[in-house]
């Protein structure tokens, strides 16, 4: 049994991921179950993957496994209008357009009162390919794009007691990035041209931590609350002259509350509130402003991508239809970080969606198994630049749209 799971759990880390951008480059929620219910988990555990947003869920789970995989497929793509330089046009960033996204947790009980268990997931990321490339006036040869790739792998320890519960992840996380078609005119304000694109896939390491407690403060309402510190990870040396701090690309705090309410014995409501701060991740929150006022792409606290943090709303729903089925429904909704100022640059990056819906359920398969189906709509969102290319690069408008789907499945079991 535990080579079977080793085997399982490096197969999940090893498997290709998704560029996963929904809220903003996040997630929208982590395990099938919370991915069909809004993604909301905060004070909701429902498997193995609970750690990836309160580990104090995990002592509530049990013994089991959960193995799931999460087609994802983005639609993302950018105009530019009133350019005097040539850049004018309508540009399709779906090179690439669909991506698997798998997920693996495992927990076991320890006593009746401690847990540990082990989330594998794709925390996040960030792609687009585009085959006319927008910035081919400037001398953008190829194609032109980026390909953010997030996996954190959650070794988690869980306790409770009496009505609360505690835990805490130790976040093993790896990233790889790569940009293509980025133009000369472009690496002209980089700090190390040679390392600004066009260098294939680096990778980047770290860790941080993510600390949970959870309260069942009456016989139906449980409360939750989350923290995860900012994931320090080594640079992408390769790209060291794009990446403010000389490639550093950390991965950004995030913390939040949740509550769930069993209105009935087959009905439970949940809902999440959760606070990415975007802006204190350099390379992600500065703005490219400062890039006409000295600064250089690259450098000490240089130009970034203008993400503002933002707040996460989520609304969850689970209805036992009968005892072997769970139906599941959820909505999420944010306001996405690009500024309209900061639209330019971010052709590259347009994770603008903003309202999500997701459905799903679960059937119980003989004695300890169970199928769950989910699928997530992120309706299209476009966001109008304003001000967003400089006259030095012949002025007009960046443009950004992006809309989302992804349909997953999952099987877990009990031991």
């Amino acid at each position: 049994m535990k080579k079977t799971l080793l085997a399982a759990a490096l197969a999940a880390a090893l498997a290709p991921l998704a560029a996963y951008a929904t809220t903003g480059y996040f997630a929208h929620g982590y395990g099938m179950k919370s991915k069909a219910t809004g993604g909301v988990g905060i004070a909701l555990p429902q498997d193995s993957l609970a750690a990836a947003s309160n580990p104090a869920g995990m002592v509530l789970v049990g013994n089991r496994v959960d193995l799931g995989v999460d087609w994802f497929m983005p639609d993302r793509g950018a105009s530019i209008t009133g350019n005097g330089a040539g850049l004018n046009g309508t540009y399709d960033g779906n090179g690439t357009s669909s991506f698997l996204v798998p997920e693996f947790g495992y927990n076991r009980m320890l006593s009746p009162n401690m847990s540990f268990g082990v989330s594998v997931y794709g925390n996040g990321g960030m792609n687009t390919t585009y085959k006319t490339n927008p910035f081919a006036a400037f001398g953008g040869a190829g194609e032109a794009g980026v390909d953010l790739m997030q996996l954190f792998i959650a070794p988690t320890l869980a306790w409770k007691s009496g009505n609360h519960s505690f835990g805490v992840s130790l976040n093993l996380a790896y990233q790889r990035f790569e940009a293509n078609g980025l133009p000369p005119a472009f690496a002209a304000f980089s700090s190390d041209p040679a390392n600004f694109t066009n260098r294939g896939y680096d990778d980047s390491t770290g860790w941080g931590v993510r600390i949970g407690w959870m309260g069942q403060v009456s016989p139906t309402v449980t409360l939750g609350a989350t923290y995860q510190s900012k994931t320090s990870m080594s640079e992408f040396d390769k790209y060291k002259g794009l990446f403010a701090n000389q490639g550093d690309f950390d991965i950004p705090e995030n913390y939040g509350v949740g509550i769930a309410w069993k209105a009935t014995p087959a009905l439970t409501l949940a809902g999440d509130v959760l606070q990415i701060n975007y802006s204190g991740v350099p390379a992600v929150g500065n703005p490219v402003d400062s890039l006409f006022m000295g600064a250089q792409f690259g450098s000490s606290n240089g130009p970034g991508f203008g993400w503002q943090d933002t707040t996460v709303y989520k609304l969850g729903v689970t209805y036992d239809l009968n005892p072997n089925v769970t139906l599941r429904a959820g909505y999420i909704t944010l306001k996405q970080p690009i500024p309209s100022n900061q639209t330019f640059l971010n052709i590259l990056a347009p994770g603008v969606v903003e309202d999500h819906l997701t459905l799903g359920a679960t059937w119980k398969m003989g004695t300890n198994g169970e199928l769950t189906v989910m699928y997530m709509h992120a309706f299209e969102k476009e966001v109008n630049g304003s001000g967003s290319i400089p006259m030095a690069m012949g002025g007009g408008e960046a443009n950004l749209r992006m809309s989302q789907d992804s349909l997953g499945v999952a099987y877990g079991w009990k031991y």
